[in-house]
């Protein structure tokens, strides 16, 4: 069997263990460039040195999506010998390039209020105020519904990644301009967040795009895209005590080791527990 004959067994099998459409439309990628790099072979007869070779030539790419098609080929190979498409692993041996620390960067509170008061509309207001008092992944935000919104509690539920629901909470001012946005709206759509042409749900690159022209007329130096929103959410909670386990929770990691990083974003946090305990 050819490998590009194999993806569409490896998607269905996938698809029936709830790979998200957007992890699906990666891997879709990596095979395809896996596949015209060696001339679209036989599952049995790639070798280690020819995965090798492929990877090698990556030199452009960051260590992190070198590591994203490792995984991805040692993913599809562990599921071709598991379904008897070939008997023998050419990428058991591979390993993932060593990564630095990344440290998450994060807009200060000056800059955020900055973003705010650069907001012109109700749906920029909402739209900076959810992604920043939720913590949600723009993917999240983009997937919610006007009727998920649980106004007296201030919460939502949102699915993230694998799937995997939990519920986000939002402050006062956010549910102040998520209604304020949802009273100028004259549409019949169910997404919280829609188009102001032929009103539909929004698209993630059209919320990238509202983001970054708010942050424009903000004049904010460093770089504004949603998910640098996210890890202010994740740094400001850190800043104001809250307890990493709880932070955990809110971003929705599965693993600490994940949530563990922001720890080292803030020295203010760090000079403060010094002068408590020393």
């Amino acid at each position: 069997m050819k490998l590009s004959k194999a993806w569409a067994l490896y998607e269905m099998d996938k698809k029936l263990l709830n790979y998200s459409v957007h992890t699906l439309k990666a891997y879709k990628l990596q095979l395809k460039l896996l596949a015209r790099h060696l001339n679209d072979p036989d599952i049995n007869s790639v070798t280690y040195d020819q995965l090798k070779t492929y990877l090698a030539q990556q030199e452009h790419l960051k260590p992190s999506s070198i590591g994203h098609r490792i995984r991805f080929i040692q993913s599809f190979f562990r599921w071709a010998i598991d379904e008897g498409h070939t008997s023998k692993n050419p990428a058991s041996k591979l390993r993932e390039p060593k990564l630095g620390t990344r440290v998450p960067k994060f807009l200060t509170e000056d800059d955020i209020e900055t973003l705010r008061e650069s907001c012109e509309t109700p749906r920029e207001h909402a739209i900076i105020e959810f992604l920043y008092t939720t913590g949600c992944r723009i993917g999240e935000a983009v997937g919610i519904n006007k009727s998920d919104i649980d106004w007296q509690n201030k919460s939502v539920i949102v699915r993230g990644k694998g799937d995997r629901e939990r519920e986000v909470y939002f402050n006062t001012k956010c549910r102040i301009w998520l209604k304020k946005y949802l009273e100028s709206r004259r549409d019949n759509d169910p997404a919280l967040f829609v188009t102001e042409r032929a009103p539909r749900k929004i698209s993630i690159s059209q919320m990238r795009g509202i983001i970054k022209k708010v942050a424009d007329r903000a004049g904010i130096r460093t770089s504004v895209y949603p998910h640098r929103l996210r890890h202010s959410y994740a740094t400001h909670l850190l800043n104001n005590g809250a307890p990493m386990e709880a932070i955990q929770q809110l971003l929705g990691h599965q693993k600490s080791e994940t949530t563990q990083i922001y720890a080292q974003l803030s020295g203010e946090r760090r000079r403060q527990l010094y002068q408590r305990y020393f």
